[in-house]
Order: C-alpha cells, then structure tokens, then sequence
C-alpha cells in the first residue's frame, strides 16, 4: 500500500481506473492481514472512499471501518481512518468514532470486538 501513500488521485464524477485499483489493493490489505476468527463481512467501494465492516467471528461483533475522500485527504486513508462499533452490516451510525492508521486497523477492530 505504500506506493499509494503521495499518490495524487484523479478527480472524476465516476470511478477512476487508479481508485478502482486502489480499492482492490486496499481490500487485499485488510483480508491478508486479518487474523483467524475475524471476517472481512461487507467491502464498498465508494465515489473515492471505502468502507466495510469486519466481524469478529467469535464474538459476533461487528466494527465499522471508513476512509476519507482520497482525493481531498491525500493520506488520510492510511494515518486517518475512522473505526467503530456496529450492531449490524448495515449499522452505519454505530458506537463512538475512533480513529486508526492503516497498520493498527486490525488491532483496532480486535480492541472494540472482543469485550
């Protein structure tokens, strides 16, 4: 993912090729490097965002993940995710916003899907 990480992306009113590799890359990431017991439930590939929710496969428990707009937020996707509590694949509101980089993501959704 570090080859993404000063990309500047394209601004477009549909997906671009870059982002729609990107996507694909960053959903890649996330499923390598979850560890047993926790699903990659729901992926969405956004208008230059991504979203999804993992699920600890033990506890039930869902959390939320979302980056910011790559083209306006140049880096947050990687320093600046927003992670959470959910009820449910749909839960869009959820518990508290928290914030995580990309590399502490997993650690993160095991924080909020264990207690």
């Amino acid at each position: 993912m570090e080859k993404w990480l000063n990309h500047q992306f394209e601004s477009s009113t549909g997906t671009t090729e870059e982002f729609a590799q990107f996507a694909k890359e960053f959903k890649a990431y996330i499923k390598k490097n979850l560890p047993t017991g926790y699903t990659l439930a729901a992926f969405n590939r956004g208008h230059f965002y991504i979203s999804g929710f993992i699920v600890n496969d033990e506890t039930g428990k869902n959390a939320y993940f979302s980056t910011s707009d790559v083209r306006y937020f140049p880096g947050a996707w990687h320093d600046n995710i927003l992670v959470r509590t959910a009820e449910h694949e749909k839960d869009y509101t959820g518990g508290m916003n928290q914030f995580s980089k990309l590399p502490g993501l997993v650690a993160a959704t095991e924080r909020l899907t264990t207690v």
